[in-house]
């Protein structure tokens, strides 16, 4: 959606395939990062993105036992805001929506699936899908793949996935807040678990993380004790958790995946956000990377594809740099996320003693100046885009 926003300002016919209805959905990506921010600001969008409904992170908190620390603070990066927005994921889409149809060029589709590619002569060009009036074909200079870490795009498209692998599975539910609450984005680290609670205001957002395919043995132990295992996580959490967390249904597993396309694109084709590398949850830098990526995207390719004279071989050099662009930065993020799997969160999901504070840990409680660090990791991240694609002019005379 986001790089359909910006091709469409820079005057690219663009058209949007979304497989649901609607955006109302439990996307549990829902952290809105300052180098997003910063994007929606350089379109002048971010005053009336900050309008929808949201709340503001400003630092990071963990909680080690009985140490509290902050992990992370937002406010010291030179950006434009100083905070993660955590707004629910349909509000951000419907958003890039409604800025996107600004635009005459810009074309959504609901309810139509893509279930594979046209390709003639060893180029991709087009798409098939399904819709509640039948199969459909679209036929385009372009197609871009962002259906996620199972599309069947790049699935179509026989693209090379390396799995980096993943030793977690994380599980999201919902658990209600009250105003006695300590706030804040907060990990939660006892002996042998780990739990996130992002504060949505009325309600916790909460990832408990468990071993890699775990989730059947949590069943056999029962309700009951999965509950005890939160509670003893968060104490504050006892008085509503058997009303919260009722039955299994109340408990999503997000199986963790971590991997990456050895080639992002093929003539007529080019895979981006989880398509191109699917991201673990630590961090919540998925969306945010993915952004990132259609940026660059746009930057690359926004001038060549709105001139009607391009060849479609000229093309194809600039998909491979818009991977060559954005590989380094995948590829860092996910060695870090792979090493805190591995190093942190799988020991830490196999051990009977009490948690200890790492010396890190123990550095940013003493040196709070060093907690920009580890939020320009989050918040910023490796090689930050900005927008170079232009407004087109018929676009702006829409605007106005």
């Amino acid at each position: 959606m986001m790089l359909a926003l910006l091709l469409a300002r820079a005057g690219v016919d663009v058209t949007v395939l979304e497989k649901h209805g609607d955006f109302l959905r439990d996307f549990r990506g829902d952290t809105v990062h300052p180098s997003t921010l910063e994007v929606m600001h350089e379109i002048g969008a971010l005053d009336a993105l900050l309008q929808r409904p949201h709340d503001e992170a400003r630092d990071v908190r963990a909680v080690i036992g009985d140490t509290q620390a902050v992990l992370a603070d937002f406010t010291r990066l030179r950006t434009r805001c100083g905070f993660i927005a955590l707004m629910p994921q349909w509000e951000f889409l419907d958003f890039l929506r409604d800025e996107a149809a600004r635009y005459p060029g810009f074309h959504l589709l609901m309810r139509a699936q893509a279930t594979g590619l046209v390709e003639t002569q060893g180029r991709v060009t087009g798409l098939r899908a399904e819709t509640p009036t039948g199969e459909i074909e679209i036929r385009a200079d372009l197609v871009i793949g962002a259906d996620g870490r199972h599309s069947i795009i790049r699935d179509a498209a026989g693209l090379r996935v390396r799995n980096l692998g993943a030793p977690i599975d994380v599980l999201w539910m919902r658990i209600t807040k009250r105003l006695s609450d300590p706030p804040g984005v907060v990990g939660r680290i006892g002996t042998g678990h780990f739990m996130a609670m992002l504060d949505r205001r009325t309600y916790w957002q909460c990832a408990y993380v468990i071993r890699k395919g775990g989730s059947d043995l949590l069943r056999e132990r029962g309700l009951q004790a999965f509950r005890a295992d939160v509670v003893a996580l968060a104490p504050f959490l006892a008085d509503r958790i058997e009303a919260d967390l009722a039955s299994w249904d109340d408990i999503k597993l997000l199986s963790v995946t971590v991997d990456r396309l050895e080639q992002w694109w093929k003539p007529g084709l080019l895979c981006i956000g989880d398509a191109a590398h699917a991201m673990s949850p630590i961090g919540g830098v998925g969306i945010n990377l993915a952004v990132q990526d259609a940026v660059a995207a746009a930057n690359i390719l926004a001038n060549s594809l709105a001139n009607p004279d391009t060849p479609a071989d000229a093309i194809t050099p600039l998909l491979a740099k818009v991977q060559q662009r954005r590989l380094f930065p995948a590829r860092v993020t996910q060695a870090v996320q792979v090493a805190i799997q591995n190093r942190i969160l799988n020991p830490l999901l196999d051990t009977s003693r009490p948690p200890q504070v790492p010396t890190v840990v123990k550095l940013l409680n003493r040196f709070p100046v060093l907690r920009v660090l580890p939020a320009y990791a989050v918040g910023v991240g490796v090689r930050p885009e900005h927008v170079h694609s232009p407004e087109h002019a018929a676009a702006i005379l829409r605007r106005a």
